[in-house]
């Protein structure tokens, strides 16, 4: 489970924050002043920050600068309330890695979350489970000894259920990986996706062997 140290002296934004990150599953350490969050970061294992740039002590600016000092690859996401774009590019050149304007959609900014901890995680180059192997560097994919004529998306797709085979994943998580972190649309086109994969491996949806549905929730690869 991802820690999350959210940054935020305001507990209208807070409170709502913290309570979708745990939704989402994340570990949510909460604080209300910069010099607690330096703290912390630097006391505690720490998946992603998200940082107010406005707090009542030390500017998130030198917040984000002083973590970024011994944390060289956290990533680091700003909320910032200044909507010129200077104190944006300050930010960055502080070292935060991205940064959602306030107000802010909380699906915007759990996609950007997603995308910051995706971008952080080292991928496996390959991965397998029951008889399907997939190589992510070479874009090959096997089903027992038959290699498997995917397209793009259906590759991805593929690639992402087997790597975390055994484990749900949501269908929020699948859209911003295989599609696009900024998609808002409708997620027919990813059941329409699975379909067709499910089609190549032979899978029966009603008694699958495969890839299982959690209806409300997403899917699993399952591992034998």
């Amino acid at each position: 489970m991802a820690r999350v140290l959210v940054v935020e002296d305001d507990a209208a934004i807070a409170q709502p924050l913290v309570r979708a990150l745990e939704r989402e599953g994340y570990d949510v350490t909460p604080v209300t002043s910069g010099a607690t969050a330096v703290d912390v970061a630097a006391g505690l294992p720490v998946d992603l920050v998200v940082l107010d740039l406005g707090l009542p002590d030390l500017d998130g600016i030198e917040v984000c600068r002083r973590i970024r000092a011994t944390h060289a690859d956290l990533p680091i996401l700003i909320l910032t309330a200044r909507r010129e774009e200077l104190d944006a590019v300050v930010g960055l050149d502080a070292g935060a890695d991205d940064y959602v304007t306030k107000p802010f959609r909380l699906a915007e900014l759990m996609a950007r979350l997603r995308a910051l901890q995706r971008r952080a995680r080292p991928q496996a180059e390959q991965a397998a489970a029951q008889d399907v192997r997939v190589d992510v560097s070479a874009r090959r994919a096997w089903h027992g000894a038959e290699e498997l004529d995917l397209t793009a998306k259906e590759f991805d797709l593929l690639a992402l259920l087997v790597r975390e085979a055994g484990n749900v994943v949501t269908r929020e998580r699948i859209m911003d990986e295989v599609w696009d972190e900024h998609w808002y649309g409708p997620t027919k086109t990813l059941d329409t996706h699975l379909s067709w994969l499910r089609r190549k491996l032979d899978d029966d949806a009603v008694h699958p062997r495969y890839i299982t549905t959690l209806r409300g929730v997403g899917f699993r690869f399952e591992r034998d």
